[in-house]
């Protein structure tokens, strides 16, 4: 895991961070911090918030937990009303739930999957936005949408992840225009792989069943990029700070890939 690295670019601005999980959410809450935000945690599962607060404060950090549930419009109106209360302002929104893929074609797809990914992934998104909309205009503030590297590319048993993700990036280069007289910036992050925990323990899978080394399964996948390795959740999380900052001030609309160079745009 890369160093949390104390650059100032959000020194004074408040952070809402939907979706913090043991991975890419809790690397973008720490980076957050790092840079001088006060960060609100949110998520459905509370222990989740509890243990990243906890590394948040022996950072010297500040964070706010607000268990939430995205796809619900009470529980979003009341993470606004907390957020507001407790810090008197929001800068910038960060929307990364998402719903895990189903991994099979979309043929064998049930569609009560690909329902309940739209509402998480897509609608989630868009009601965490529009919710903090008025918030976020008062300081000309930020939305940051964490996006996938699935839409680069058409590889089977992904059709259900893509079709969300595409709906996503949509949606935001949409709000980016519609927001844009407000001041509010919109942008989207797109990672490939994430050398995390999760990626670690599927690499190791895929290593038994072929009779391989989870070494030689990545390096035969990061072989794909350009610099021959894949990315670490703290690096995507300080590119999500950066369109987060006033040193992205004329950037909306726009996509950010972080893959190591495995695709080009």
């Amino acid at each position: 895991m890369t160093a949390t690295v104390s650059t100032g670019l959000l020194e004074g601005k408040v952070v809402v961070v939907g979706g913090v999980g043991p991975g890419l959410g809790r690397s973008i809450s720490l980076q957050a911090a790092a840079a001088g935000a006060k960060v609100v945690l949110a998520a459905r599962t509370e222990s989740r918030l509890a243990e990243v607060a906890k590394e948040i404060d022996a950072a010297g950090g500040i964070a706010l937990q607000v268990p939430t549930d995205i796809t619900d419009d009470a529980a979003v109106d009341s993470l606004v009303a907390a957020t507001v209360a407790e810090y008197g302002r929001v800068d910038v929104l960060v929307n990364n739930a998402f719903s895990l893929p189903s991994m099979k074609s979309l043929a064998r797809t049930d569609f009560d999957h690909i329902r309940s990914s739209l509402d998480l992934t897509v609608l989630g998104g868009l009601r965490m936005t529009k919710a903090f909309t008025d918030e976020l205009a008062k300081v000309s503030g930020s939305v940051v949408m964490i996006n996938s590297m699935v839409l680069r590319h058409s590889e089977p048993r992904y059709g259900s992840y893509k079709l969300a993700k595409a709906a996503l990036l949509a949606m935001s280069q949409t709000l980016a225009t519609e927001l844009g007289d407000k001041g509010v910036r919109v942008n989207s992050v797109l990672p490939g792989y994430i050398w995390d925990d999760q990626l670690k323990w599927y690499f190791g899978e895929v290593a038994k069943k072929y009779d391989i080394t989870p070494e030689a399964v990545y390096e035969q996948t990061a072989s794909k990029s350009d610099l021959k390795r894949l990315p670490e959740p703290d690096e995507i999380a300080r590119a999500v700070v950066f369109l987060a900052s006033d040193w992205a001030s004329a950037i909306t609309g726009q996509t950010l890939d972080v893959n190591c160079g495995e695709y080009h745009t």
